[in-house]
């Protein structure tokens, strides 16, 4: 499997919408928090857990690129709308 730093994610996780992904996440964390999974379990849980926070940032991405800004003229009324400059940091 491709690690979540680079390469492709898993066809699973590729395909769940923000929300979906994002709630898998929670739910793993707080499994990973509560302590008391196997090792090996744990492990598997933090690597998905990876993978999912990758898919989560690269939805976010996308969403910033397509977000618009409304233009304003110089009376106040809209004039149209360009896209947002993102500032990936």
């Amino acid at each position: 499997m491709a690690e979540a730093s680079g390469g492709a994610l898993p066809s699973d996780i590729e395909h769940l919408s923000f929300e979906d992904a994002l709630a898998e996440l929670r739910g793993i964390v707080e499994r990973l928090e509560q302590g008391e999974t196997k090792l090996d379990e744990a492990i598997q849980a933090y690597e998905r857990g990876a993978k999912l926070k990758a898919h989560c940032e690269k939805k976010l991405r996308e969403a910033e690129t397509r977000i618009e800004q409304i233009r304003l003229g110089q009376d106040g009324t809209p004039t149209g709308t360009q896209a947002l400059d993102v500032d990936e940091s």
